[in-house]
């Protein structure tokens, strides 16, 4: 669908929604508006084999975005007194280059940063071709939200190791865990995306021992099977009970552990003193769930253990996941020699996973370094958390651009004030959007870019998310592509990020190398696949698409053939193990180790009592938002565009307040404004709010119309972790005070 055919009002047609990795199969229609296709509803696709008509509330908003009367049109450039003005794309390119080039000749291209948000998964060219960009000036300066949300996914299997066999699939599992994580909201780990509730509704029914560990009685812990609503910030605790139980009583798998495994009789030791007594007091359990949990898991057949952001925003966040991968792999929670491959390739290069490890490697302290609290890139990519310091102080290697690509980071990033100050400070801010987010409205330069359908669109990065953890991805050899479904509006000067960056890259002479990478850090399962982008013959974004799928299982041509997405065959089976490997997964790295024995040394009650901040902040998804995506669309917020403070209500009656209340959330740093709702599914003296709302730092009497900044009640420098630098995020002790706004 290339043209239009001016003797039809509408079409409805198949494509795919990209907003976020789910990647839902859904129908878009389109009406002629004087030669243009314009988008006028989306719905779900009830002929897409996986999703089979499902869709999310964001999906169906996607005409309203398209359409959104406050949508960028053309790109932006900021005037001296503080005011845009329109510029042409093109010219924007040409004088951001330049910018770039003087930058770079005076301070060294370390002084040249991108960051790349959530959102721009689904857009594969942007950040790849971005990356190329910065490796064309010489920078390694390249931060993903990834070190924001959940990074222990990648720390930890640097530190443990990978059963390349992969987990098993939940559509056929016995017992599944799954902590810090709501999939029914989410579309996130375990629970497949295609339609989550559906499908855990069917599992249960056929039989199926659900286990989430959260601090509220989510959507997802509703249907469990054992839910321990624990304390938030306990959940390394209660996965080091588990093991404790599971080994004490001798339900590990004695077989995998001796063939595949080293440091087991270390990590028994380390285990020993989070007893089912010590555990259920520090975490706030009954110790007979602790151990019923403990023995489902392990006596289950088929089962596997997934977690989410929730936890990994605590502290510990690398520890968790470490100690959920070995609660894995003592109960060899995985796929085995001639088990049908959970998730074959499609638009990834074909691969046959085997029943055996691939060895931990060096998962931090390599690489670009620096120039605060020690910290170094990393398996999960370079620290996010230490950006905003890393433009303030001055010296040698200081930044002094940024370009953002699908990301807000005056909305996500922690510690809001300090992100200010840096995006203030910086010579050069860049961004891409479609809207004037907060992070925009501080830009040198904001480029309007193209809204999802009216670029070509494929699955791949749904398929290759599975590279970021357990539990993600599609469980099956899927595949959808979509060529451009609308237009952008009439008279608009819209552009994809990765022309601007040809553009920019041209203007200054460079070549670009476009890098398709199949893997993260050191486990890859193919080659790379590179491209050299022609500086005298742009390509197209099809071609970009065509060079990253060049090496797939599935032919991309074969996949078109498919409009509605196609599930393909796959025969592939876990190989066996090789006879010569001598791989081993680890139990007991040492600084895993280190951090376990620091948590057991730790005065847990003195930390769980804190009389001046006596309740404990934890994040919370909404359904209805991608981060700070969909805030200003109507069919989503309704009347309430604000993230209300959620708390129990026993806890309002105590403050004296109702729903609809103004009230402060302080920490010992910092204090923002919030509007109450009540919330029963939460423990008592735990809130929470969704993250990435609120406007500017000077904006908190915005707070009915923007919400409200949650990232302003952390500091980046206290509660980080030593790895990633991330601080933390969740398990904050608040104080909250009604605010009488008579």
């Amino acid at each position: 669908m290339t043209e239009v055919d001016k003797n039809i009002k509408s079409q409805t047609v198949p494509t795919l929604c990209r907003l976020c990795i789910a990647h839902c199969g859904v129908l878009a229609s389109v009406e002629n508006d004087n030669g243009r296709r314009k988008l006028i509803k989306v719905t779900g696709d009830p002929d897409n084999p996986l999703f089979k008509g499902y869709t999310c509330p964001k999906g169906r908003a996607l005409p309203e975005m398209h359409n959104h009367e406050g949508r960028l049109l053309h790109s932006l450039k900021k005037k001296d007194d503080g005011s845009f003005a329109t510029i042409k794309s093109e010219q924007a390119a040409k004088e951001a280059a330049e910018k770039i080039r003087s930058l770079v000749d005076e301070y060294g291209p370390r002084s040249v940063a991108i960051y790349v948000g959530t959102p721009n998964v689904g857009y594969p060219a942007a950040a790849g071709t971005g990356n190329a960009f910065l490796r064309a000036i010489g920078s390694r300066m390249f931060f993903t939200s990834n070190t924001i949300d959940q990074p222990g996914k990648q720390i930890s299997l640097a530190a443990h190791g990978k059963w390349l066999g992969g987990e098993p699939d939940f559509g056929h599992a016995d017992a599944w865990l799954l902590m810090g994580v709501n999939p029914i909201i989410s579309k996130s780990a375990g629970i497949h995306g295609q339609n989550p509730a559906q499908k855990l509704k069917q599992a249960i029914a056929r039989g199926l021992k659900l286990i989430v560990i959260d601090p509220r009685v989510s959507d997802t812990a509703r249907k469990a099977a054992i839910h321990l609503q624990i304390r938030p910030g306990e959940d390394h605790t209660v996965l080091a009970g588990m093991i404790n139980v599971i080994i004490t009583e001798q339900r590990y798998d004695a077989e995998f552990v001796a063939d595949n495994t080293e440091g087991f009789n270390t990590l028994k030791e380390r285990v020993a003193g989070f007893t089912p007594k010590y555990v259920a007091e520090r975490a706030g359990i009954a110790a007979d769930d602790l151990i019923a949990a403990a023995r489902t898991f392990a006596m289950a057949a088929i089962k596997h253990g997934n977690s989410g952001t929730g936890s990994s925003f605590s502290m510990y966040c690398n520890l968790k996941e470490y100690l959920l991968a070995c609660l894995n792999t003592i109960c060899a929670a995985y796929t085995h020699a001639g088990d049908k491959v959970t998730r074959p390739n499609a638009m990834l290069p074909a691969y046959t996973p085997k029943a055996q490890p691939h060895a931990p490697f060096k998962g931090w302290g390599f690489g670009e370094k620096l120039r605060v609290r020690n910290l170094t890139d990393t398996a999960a990519g370079m620290p996010t958390a230490a950006l905003a310091d890393e433009i303030l102080l001055e010296g040698e290697g200081q930044v002094r651009a940024l370009i953002c690509i699908g990301g807000n980071p005056m909305a996500a990033w922690p510690d809001q004030r300090k992100t200010q100050r840096a995006m203030e400070k910086l010579d050069l801010l860049l961004t891409f959007d479609v809207e004037m987010s907060s992070t925009a409205r501080l830009a040198d330069y904001v480029i309007a870019c193209k809204h999802s359908l009216e670029t070509p669109g494929m699955s791949q990065s749904g398929e290759a998310i599975k590279f970021f953890g357990t539990g993600i991805g599609f469980p099956s050899a899927y595949a959808q592509y979509s060529p451009r479904i609308s237009d952008p509006p009439a008279g608009s000067d819209v552009v994809e990020e990765w022309e601007f960056f040809y553009d920019m890259a041209r203007h200054l002479d460079l070549e670009l190398t476009y890098v398709a990478f199949f893997g993260t850090a050191k486990y890859v399962e193919s080659p790379m696949a590179m491209m050299v982008l022609d500086k005298n013959n742009k390509p197209t974004t099809e071609e970009i698409y065509e060079h990253i799928c060049s090496q797939s299982r599935i032919p991309l041509a074969q996949v078109k053939r498919y409009p509605h997405g196609h599930v393909f065959g796959s025969d592939v089976v876990v190989a066996e193990k090789e006879s010569d490997c001598e791989a081993r997964l680890a139990l007991a790295n040492e600084f895993m180790m280190t951090q376990l024995a620091d948590v057991y040394a730790q005065d847990y009650r003195t930390q769980h009592d804190t009389p001046d901040y006596p309740f404990r902040y934890i994040p919370r998804r909404h359904n209805n938002f991608m981060n700070s995506a969909g805030r200003s669309i109507k069919k989503l917020t309704g009347d309430k565009r604000w993230n209300p403070l959620w708390i129990h209500p026993n806890d309002l009656n105590m403050l004296g307040i109702s729903d609809g209340d103004r009230v402060n959330v302080a920490t010992a740093y910092d204090s923002i404004p919030a509007i109450v709702e009540s919330d029963a599914t939460l423990l008592p003296s735990v809130v929470a709010m969704a993250h990435a709302f609120g406007g500017l730092v000077d904006e908190d009497h915005r707070y009915h119309e923007l919400g409200s900044n949650t990232g302003r009640l952390i500091r980046t420098e206290v509660d980080y972790d030593p790895i990633t630098g991330m601080p933390r995020m969740g398990n904050i002790p608040v104080a909250i005070t009604p605010v009488n706004t008579d």
